[in-house]
């Protein structure tokens, strides 16, 4: 590990790599589980607006909160704090951006150290559950959901209100089970595509004939592409408009979820906008997902750096196939093996040009179990 206690902080440079919130996400998560304090400095300096937004401060005091923290410097626009872990706790949290800030991203946060608590976690997070550039809740729940699986943990979910930019406004509730120690994942061999699943909707003063403008577009895509691993495969896409008390505010979407012979769960998603058409929209998710399957991966490009904490902490030895490696995963390797000391390689497959993460976990266990 990167630190032992009384020997201060880890400093962590948030411009490296990838540059933005993800890397202060990872660094809390892992210094709340590891009780190493850490000092993040240039935190999201490499975006065009640096320092923590809502979200991001929102994310972070949460994880104070879990921990019962001592956190310096976390004010809204902040570029460095301070962080010292105390021990884990379970319970009741509440966590609230007050604004569109992402609920999935308050998740990522806070569910690694909810698995290494002494008991049951629930989270009440507040904030968008559809939000650009951030996961849509029903990726979080039909796709990293079902990937975090394959460690072990249970984690459960309630989506009591969607809500979208610019108000927020959405509220889900999310149930962990605290785990002893995580599983590694063996993730090699994608297998065939057994079934196409979607929810296309739209919420508001938005007519029912936007979510079906989107769907028919992104099953038009999906059809014209013709990609043998489809051929034969049927594509269920739910259209619908959500009820007045389920959402907040006006918006619209689809997610796609490819299930295969192995066990293997692909996304792709799209996010509706006023600046752009509906039609634009669905063939936009079609082409993640058919990205998505072309690669060759076991998961797809936006859930292979949410693996990395995982695999890191996991005992023993863990491998991942993948399509190219985003900066992303790659800014989630480097946190990782400084902070736990888990060793990483990747290697390039020849035969398919998919991509091999390995790593020997640490094999970290839960001091209250």
């Amino acid at each position: 590990m990167a630190s032992r206690q009384g020997e201060g902080p880890v400093e962590i440079d948030g411009s490296v790599m990838e540059g933005g919130g993800q890397i202060l996400r990872i660094t809390g998560s892992l210094s709340a589980i590891l009780g190493v304090p850490v000092r993040i400095f240039k935190i999201r300096a490499g975006r065009a607006s640096p320092g923590l937004k809502a979200q991001h401060l929102t994310g972070i005091s949460l994880v104070r909160d879990i921990t019962h923290g001592r956190l310096d410097g976390a004010d809204f626009g902040s570029k460095e704090i301070f962080f010292q872990p105390n021990k884990i706790t379970g319970g009741e949290f509440y966590a609230d951006t007050k604004s569109a800030g992402a609920v999935c991203l308050l998740a990522q946060i806070a569910i690694p150290c909810a698995l290494f608590a002494p008991e049951a976690t629930m989270l009440n997070l507040r904030g968008g559950t559809n939000a650009d550039m951030a996961p849509q809740i029903d990726e979080f729940t039909e796709v990293f959901l079902p990937n975090l699986k394959h460690f072990g943990p249970a984690v459960e979910y309630e989506v009591i209100q969607k809500g979208f930019f610019p108000r927020g406004g959405g509220e889900v509730n999310i149930f962990v089970e605290p785990v002893k120690i995580l599983k590694p994942i063996h993730l090699d061999d994608p297998g065939k595509i057994v079934s196409v699943t979607g929810w296309s909707f739209c919420a508001g003063t938005l007519p029912i004939k936007v979510a079906e403008s989107i769907t028919r577009a992104c099953k038009q895509e999906l059809k014209s592409v013709n990609m043998p691993a489809l051929r034969g495969v049927d594509v269920n896409i739910e259209t619908y408009k959500e009820a007045s008390n389920a959402a907040f505010g006006n918006g619209s979407g689809i997610v796609l979820v490819a299930k295969t012979s192995t066990g293997c769960v692909l996304g792709g998603s799209a996010l509706g906008s006023p600046k752009v058409s509906t039609e634009d929209t669905g063939r936009k998710a079609a082409s993640e997902l058919l990205e998505a399957i072309e690669c060759g991966g076991c998961v797809d490009k936006y859930i292979q750096d949410q693996m990395i904490v995982f695999m890191a902490l996991a005992e023993g030895d863990s491998f991942l196939r993948v399509g190219p490696l985003t900066l992303h995963t790659e800014s989630a390797i480097h946190i990782a093996e400084r902070l736990t000391g888990a060793s990483f390689s990747i290697s390039n497959d020849p035969d398919n040009n998919s991509w091999i993460i390995r790593c020997k976990g640490v094999g970290w266990r839960n001091r209250f179990l």
